[in-house]
């Protein structure tokens, strides 16, 4: 991981963009970590915007607390459901 201090990076913002593209660049303001610089380029509008979406990461770890259905548990409760329907249908 790359280091620069803000004055530096005004001087070469063009440099330091293309190695953030390589690895990630933390970017300091008196000698302490105020920015880190990761490059996107050659990703989507759509990936850039999630992977950096605090929001979208505290949906995620939501639902990894959630409860989880095996396959053989989600096939059961399709196969159940179709036949529900087709019992139903047949009334």
């Amino acid at each position: 991981m790359k280091t620069i201090s803000v004055r530096d990076l005004q001087k070469n913002i063009k440099g330091i963009v293309d190695s953030a593209q390589r690895e990630r660049v933390v970017v300091t303001r008196r000698g302490e970590p105020a920015a880190v610089l990761v490059g996107v380029e050659g990703k989507d509008w759509e990936s850039v915007v999630l992977e950096t979406s605090p929001a979208f990461w505290n949906l995620i770890e939501a639902r990894r607390q959630e409860p989880t259905l095996s396959a053989e548990e989600v096939e059961e409760s399709i196969s159940a459901g179709a036949a529900k329907i087709r019992n139903d249908d047949a009334m």
